[in-house]
């Protein structure tokens, strides 16, 4: 097939390196020319240009801009366009961009790979990035079922895991597991940054380790993409926060109480329920 990526960095880079290694004609657009040069160099794509119109004969596009970007990237596209081309987007929240998108364009699916790292950028792409990953993939009632039919297939072939279901109930979940983690992340490296002397502030640095690395690893990402979280799925997030500021407080005050076993009881039963997570 021929595939159009809007948008080059981690989630669009490592895109065009999966889809180019099953074959996949891919042609990619940016707005610098610098980063359109270095997809070339590093076979992210087979052509790339800074002009929608590149992308005039593609089967599918995936837009990867910032989520505020993806209805205005559509508009800009459509004349382009031909009429079965099938358009997507990488986007962390869906209600607002499936709703605008879909307004725009009869053959928009909304979509959202559950992966990433902390670093952004096209020289962070990488190659297996959406191997075993989640994929979501978030139809309403009048997405062309034929569409959502090719879409999950190609998704598929990059080793994702798909999951369909409506962009409300998706961005319920992600409130939860995805951005609620952003912000407790951010949250624990402001408040080892800001809470200690420099004497011990030196000392947690140089101690820092796997622990401190896995739980503030998403809130070291790109700030524009929380905020981005924030602003699109902000009650969701919102009241997401709020539940986890009970839970804390809950331990706040066993510990305070010196409850161990009550505080035993809530780590035995985290501990428990993880796994269900991963």
């Amino acid at each position: 097939m021929k595939i159009g990526i809007i948008g080059l960095g981690l989630i669009g880079g490592s895109l065009g390196l999966s889809l180019r290694e099953l074959g996949h004609l891919v042609f990619g657009v940016s707005r610098q020319e610098e980063t359109c040069e270095v997809a070339r160099d590093k076979g992210i794509v087979d052509e790339a240009g800074v002009h929608l119109s590149l992308l005039a004969a593609a089967d599918i596009i995936f837009i990867c801009t910032p989520i505020n970007a993806i209805a205005p990237t559509i508009s800009a596209l459509i004349p382009h366009l031909q009429p079965q081309t099938i358009i997507t987007d990488v986007g962390s929240v869906k209600t607002p961009v499936v709703e605008a998108c879909s307004s725009l364009w009869h053959n928009f699916v909304g979509g959202h790979p559950m992966a990433g790292t902390e670093h952004s950028g096209i020289f962070s792409a990488q190659l297996q990035l959406f191997t075993n990953a989640p994929y979501v993939l978030t139809p309403t009632d009048t997405t062309p079922i034929e569409s959502v039919k090719i879409l999950q297939e190609l998704v598929t072939s990059l080793g994702a895991v798909v999951h369909i279901c409506s962009p409300a109930d998706h961005d319920q979940a992600v409130a939860l597991i995805s951005h609620l983690p952003v912000m407790i992340s951010a949250s624990l490296v402001a408040t080892c940054t800001e809470g200690a002397a420099e004497k011990i502030l030196n000392l947690a640095q140089n101690f820092a380790s796997s622990g401190f690395r896995d739980t503030s690893r998403v809130g070291g990402g790109n700030p524009e993409l929380g905020v981005m979280m924030a602003k699109y799925n902000g009650k969701l997030l919102a009241r997401s926060l709020q539940q986890y500021r009970q839970n804390l407080d809950q331990i706040i005050a066993l510990i305070e109480q010196e409850d161990w076993q009550g505080l035993e009881d809530i780590l035995t039963m985290t501990q428990q329920e993880r796994a269900k997570f991963l």
